[in-house]
């Protein structure tokens, strides 16, 4: 089949499809009709904002609700929904083709892999994630026109346009609204905050695991590590992001601190699940406690789960490099996750995908602030947010030069294609040596 040949190439096929769309999309920005007023938009902006929404990114240089006419919002949403379905499609594709490399026994701890995806063929792959989205993202607008209908007073089109826009939004982790301070103005409301999460945590959670849930869900024995990790590790870390935020905001008066203890709740909570990968805020990063943007800055790096709309070096890297840890401060020979052992190519991979997300933030962040004149805790919380494609910011990004901007759109575009890329092109290109060279320790330490 020519697609599956063409995902035996990752290297290839994930950079010109991105490339593509953001090409497209940019053209279609810098088109009169796209912007207000009768001038069309400027090239890096158009760019810039085409760039973040094929990479689900979420950060803007301009008002999304001002700035860009009915027309360029329709460009922006559209491009939104085409990189969200591309990356889980694109992404989900290359586990089945890792899985059919590497063996049963590597399947389970492959990145994006379920044993079931692996008998699968291309076409009811994308059929699934096909229905998902549509599903998900229906429900989620169903309830956010609800509240905005007869919650809001907004007439019906305006409402229908809203909850549609931010439920696409909010499924493919872009973090994009058509609000001038985001979603602030809804920081008490339920309604609005709870259905929008849930569609950022099942778009971060990726297909494979929605689908292996979806048939072992009251069978948590049954499933996959894959799926073990990202289900007890996402618990893990929106439980630790929402007492952070808590604890760190709770007496802030410029954030949590003139809310009642159930609002608290829900902002903590909403800010523990979209830096990992939405850019979604209901209170002002520039108004947070540094403490606070030392955690957001980790929650967004981690980022979600594998062959997901999520950005990060995923959870499933993180929590292996953990596994890794812990055994050796155990001093046992094999790594164990789940009463499964986990092969040395895995655990390299995890390695190096870390490492090179490690690099890429420390050179972003470097170049920054080489062209700028903010705090490094300001510019190291907008690289990360870059490269992690969550979209967050403390307001810096619309001001930054034009080297800054650049910066940031090859962090986005960097982000996006190359933990995927990098990541399967390692487990495609494993193989095995017929021969061993002789040991020697390092001292380490």
């Amino acid at each position: 089949m020519p697609v599956t040949r063409s995902l035996r190439r990752p290297a290839r096929l994930v950079p010109l499809a991105f490339l593509g769309a953001i090409t497209v999309g940019t053209a279609l920005l810098s088109l009169p009709v796209s912007r207000e007023g009768e001038a069309a938009a400027p090239l890096l902006t158009a760019l810039f904002t085409a760039t973040s929404a094929v990479c689900v990114t979420g950060l803007v240089t301009v008002d999304t609700t001002t700035y860009w006419s009915p027309f360029g919002q329709g460009v922006v949403l559209f491009l939104i929904q085409i990189g969200g379905f591309g990356i889980m499609s694109l992404a989900t594709l290359l586990g089945v083709m890792v899985s059919r490399r590497l063996g049963l026994s590597s399947r389970l701890v492959a990145q994006a892999e379920t044993r079931t995806l692996a008998l699968g063929e291309v076409r009811q792959v994308l059929g699934r994630i096909a229905v998902t989205v549509v599903v998900v993202e229906f429900v989620v607008a169903l309830l956010l026109i609800s509240r905005f209908w007869f919650g809001y007073g907004m007439d019906l089109a305006e409402a229908l346009w809203h909850g549609v826009f931010h439920a696409i939004s909010g499924f493919n982790n872009a973090g994009f609204a058509l609000y001038s301070d985001n979603l602030i103005r809804y920081v008490d409301d339920p309604w609005i905050c709870l259905p929008i999460t849930t569609a950022v945590i099942l778009g971060s959670t990726g297909f494979p695991v929605l689908f292996e849930l979806r048939r072992e869900l009251r069978r948590p024995n049954r499933w996959s590590v894959h799926t073990k990790i990202v289900v007890w590790g996402s618990a893990v870390l929106l439980a630790m992001g929402t007492i952070g935020v808590l604890v760190l905001e709770w007496g802030n008066t410029r954030t949590l601190g003139p809310l009642g203890w159930s609002e608290k709740l829900l902002a903590a909570f909403f800010h523990s699940a979209n830096p990992r990968t939405a850019g979604f805020n209901t209170i002002d990063y520039a108004d947070v406690h540094p403490a606070t943007l030392a955690v957001t800055d980790v929650l967004m790096f981690i980022g979600g789960g594998s062959a997901s709309t999520a950005g990060g070096i995923k959870v499933t890297t993180f929590f292996l490099l953990g596994f890794v840890i812990w055994t050796e401060i155990r001093g046992e020979p094999d790594v164990i996750a789940f009463h499964r052992r986990i092969d040395g190519a895995a655990q390299r991979q995890a390695m190096t995908v870390a490492l090179l997300g490690v690099a890429v933030v420390a050179l972003g962040t470097l170049s920054m602030l080489a062209v700028t004149d903010h705090s490094l805790d300001a510019v190291l919380f907008e690289t990360i947010s870059a490269f992690a494609t969550v979209g967050l910011s403390t307001g810096i990004t619309p001001t930054l030069p034009t080297a800054a901007q650049l910066v940031l759109v090859m962090l986005m575009f960097v982000g996006r294609v190359g933990t995927l890329t990098v990541g399967t092109a390692l487990a495609l290109r494993s193989h095995r040596r017929l021969y061993r060279l002789p040991e020697e320790r390092t001292i380490v330490g």
